[in-house]
């Protein structure tokens, strides 16, 4: 891979670098995806001195997502890990004018950036393990593409998997859900680009500062109510969503951070702001087995969707989870004696 071409990004402290994906295969023009790093020169560890690199973290975002939370970014270049993260084709940093936000008729699409991202971290950071962390619809992506990977015998040098309020199925019952996945079967052949009428909800009012929330991200990259989800999209979701229930083998431990609860209400309460309001925290729990290996799962009391978004006796719980988790596989922080 040739050098890459860092550019300064729209958070400060961190530079992108674009990847071109040629034509879409879904007919919206030219694709990209944009690579984001956080500079090396930031805080360094408690006693002042610079933190010795021992590995790399490649975040994915999830849907009507774009990486922002550079609190997280710090939490793991305190550790030793280097920082990137990814915003996928048609998302974020990415998406350009006429395409629609995070659509793909498969989510398989997304293996081009992830491998060219991946490549480029070992690039940069030459026989180093790599942990990937993803949220929410990326951490769906995730597992997928690893088990490919793992059945292509590519398994380096990803060393662990960190996932936070993973979409792992659809909420209501198997009825329900079975129907809904027929429909979207036969409608996504006719209409892939039809938006489906979806509740829109208070989760991000939970969030931005210009509703009392904590946090400040661009709205037309994450707008507050979210982007609309398409009829093509939620079926290669269901597809995705069929192949982790039949089992998958991603060859890495995984940690899973999910809520205690879900909560799914068009009007905000109190509640609001101690629970999931986007998935069903049971169905992330049922799952969770299929991803193979070693697995942890820890439900984080009074978690939001994005846990790391939370409030802050409650991030900084789940911060904790992870510190400690890491503490436990010395492999995936390049800790482990060699």
């Amino acid at each position: 891979m040739p050098a890459l071409d860092w550019k300064p990004d729209l958070l400060e402290g961190y530079r992108r670098h674009t990847f071109e994906l040629g034509t879409d295969p879904d007919g919206e023009g030219a694709a990209a995806a944009v690579l984001v790093r956080r500079d090396p020169d930031g805080e360094g560890s408690e006693d002042g001195g610079p933190v010795p690199v021992r590995g790399a973290v490649l975040y994915v975002h999830g849907f009507s997502d774009y990486f922002f939370q550079t609190d997280l970014a710090d939490f793991f270049a305190a550790r030793g890990l280097a920082f990137y993260a990814l915003d996928l084709r048609k998302c974020g940093r990415a998406r350009r004018p006429g395409q629609t936000a995070h659509y793909v008729s498969d989510l398989a699409l997304y293996d081009r950036e992830l491998d060219l991202a991946l490549e480029a971290v070992v690039q940069e950071h030459p026989g180093l393990p790599v942990l990937l962390v993803a949220h929410s619809t990326g951490g769906l992506i995730l597992p997928l593409w690893l088990d490919r990977r793992r059945a292509a015998g590519r398994t380096e040098p990803v060393a662990g998997l960190v996932l936070n309020s993973p979409w792992f199925d659809l909420q209501g019952s198997r009825t329900r859900q079975g129907l809904l996945t027929q429909v979207l079967r036969v409608a996504a052949k006719a209409a892939p680009m039809r938006p489906l009428a979806v509740p829109t909800g208070v989760y991000g009012d939970t969030l931005h500062q210009s509703r009392g929330g904590e946090w400040e991200f661009d709205l037309d990259l994450k707008p507050l109510a979210g982007f609309p989800v398409t009829v093509g999209w939620l079926n290669a979701v269901r597809r995705a969503h069929a192949a982790l229930h039949q089992g998958l083998d991603i060859g890495v431990p995984s940690l899973i951070l999910r809520s205690d609860r879900s909560h799914f209400s068009s009007r905000y309460s109190e509640l609001s702001d101690r629970a999931d309001l986007i998935l069903d925290v049971t169905h992330i729990a049922r799952w969770a087995g299929c991803l193979g290996d070693e697995t942890t799962v820890v439900p984080i009391p009074g978690a939001r969707h994005d846990i790391f978004l939370s409030r802050p006796t409650v991030r900084a719980h789940a911060y904790r989870v992870v510190g400690t988790w890491l503490d436990h596989h010395p492999r995936v922080t390049g800790t482990q004696s060699r």
